[in-house]
C-alpha cells in the first residue's frame, strides 16, 4: 500500500485538451501530421542553409538556429500530447514534468533572445550597411547564438530551482496537456501566491525586455527605410515583415498567458497549443514563402537531384 502511495505521489496527471474520448481519438491524426510537418520543415531549413553556400550569411545562420530551436520546442510537448490522445490516464513522472518545464523555458527563453539577435542583424544590415560585414562577422554570430542559449538555460534553471522542492501532497491533476509552471504550482500544498508572483516576474522580465528591444529595433528599421531607394526599401520591408510576423506569433500567446490577470482554461489551452504546435510549424513557411534566396536555394537543390 505504501509503495502504491509513493508511486502516486511521484507523478502528475494531465487533463488533456478536452474531455471527449471521441474528439481526442479524432485529434490524434491531425496532431501527428502537424508534428511531422514541423520537424521535416524545420530540419529541411537547417540542412538547406548549411549545405547551400549562397546562404552562408549571418541572417541565414540565425534563421537556421531559429528553425532548430522551433523543432526542439515543438518536440518537448507535441509527441506526448499526441500519444496521450489515445490514453485514458495521461500521466507524467515528477522528473518528466520538471524536464518539460526546464526544456520549454530553455528553448522558449532562447528563442526570445534569438529573435532579438535577428532584429539586431536586420538593424545593422539596413541602418549600418557599410559596417555590416565587420559588425556581423562569423565569430560574433556564433557568440550571439551562444548568448541566446546561455540566457535560455539560466532562465530555465531559475524557474525549475524555484519549484523543485515544493511539497506536492494532494491532487496531482494538471489542467493542460503539458507541465506549465502556473498550473503546477497550484497543486503544491502550501501558499504559492508570492512564489507565483516571483516566477511570473522572472518570465515576464525576460519576455517584456525582449519584446521592448524588438519594438525599438523594428520601429527604428521601419523609420530608416523611408530614406532608402524604393527597390531596396521594398526588399528590406519584405524581410522585416516576415520577422515581425514571427515575433507577434511567438510573443502574443506568451504575454497573454503570463501577464493576463484572468485565467480562462480553454483560452490558455488554445494559446499553449498555438505557441508549442502552430508557431513552430508556421515559422519556416513564413520565412520561406517570402524569401527569394531560400526559394532559389530550393530550386538549385531540386535541379541538382533531377540532373
Amino acid at each position: 500500500m505504501e509503495e502504491a502511495n509513493q508511486s502516486a505521489m511521484s507523478e502528475f496527471m494531465f487533463q488533456g485538451l478536452c474531455e471527449s474520448r471521441e474528439l481526442q481519438t479524432l485529434l490524434f491524426l491531425p496532431f501527428s501530421v502537424l508534428y511531422l510537418m514541423t520537424v521535416v520543415e524545420n530540419l529541411f531549413v537547417v540542412l538547406l542553409i548549411f549545405t547551400d553556400l549562397h546562404l552562408h550569411s549571418p541572417m541565414y545562420f540565425l534563421l537556421a538556429n531559429l528553425s532548430f530551436v522551433d523543432c526542439c520546442l515543438s518536440s518537448v510537448t507535441t509527441p506526448k500530447l499526441t500519444t496521450d490522445f489515445l490514453k485514458e490516464n495521461k500521466t507524467i513522472s515528477f522528473a518528466g514534468c520538471m524536464s518539460q518545464i526546464l526544456c520549454v523555458h530553455f528553448f522558449g527563453g532562447g528563442e526570445m533572445v534569438l529573435l532579438v539577435t535577428m532584429a539586431y542583424d536586420r538593424y545593422v544590415a539596413i541602418c549600418r550597411p557599410l559596417h555590416y560585414s565587420s559588425t556581423m562577422d562569423r565569430k560574433k554570430c556564433i557568440w550571439l547564438v551562444l548568448i541566446s542559449w546561455i540566457i535560455g538555460f539560466v532562465h530555465a534553471m531559475s524557474q525549475v530551482a524555484m519549484i523543485l522542492d515544493l511539497p506536492f501532497c494532494g491532487p496531482r491533476v494538471v489542467d493542460s496537456f503539458f507541465c506549465d509552471i502556473p498550473l503546477v504550482i497550484k497543486l503544491a500544498c502550501m501558499d504559492t501566491h508570492t512564489l507565483g508572483t516571483v516566477i511570473n516576474a522572472d518570465s515576464g522580465t525576460l519576455a517584456t525586455s525582449c519584446f521592448i528591444l524588438l519594438l525599438i529595433s523594428y520601429t527604428y528599421i521601419l523609420l530608416s527605410l523611408r530614406l532608402h531607394s524604393k527597390d531596396g526599401a521594398s526588399k528590406a520591408l519584405s524581410t522585416c515583415a516576415s520577422h515581425i510576423t514571427v515575433v507577434v506569433l511567438f510573443f502574443g500567446p506568451c504575454i497573454f498567458i503570463y501577464l493576463w490577470p484572468l485565467s480562462i482554461t480553454w483560452v490558455d489551452k488554445f494559446l499553449a497549443v498555438f505557441y508549442t504546435v502552430i508557431t513552430p510549424l508556421l515559422n519556416p513557411a513564413i520565412y520561406t514563402l517570402r524569401n527569394k534566396e531560400i526559394k532559389n536555394a530550393i530550386k538549385r537543390l531540386l535541379n541538382q537531384h533531377l540532373h
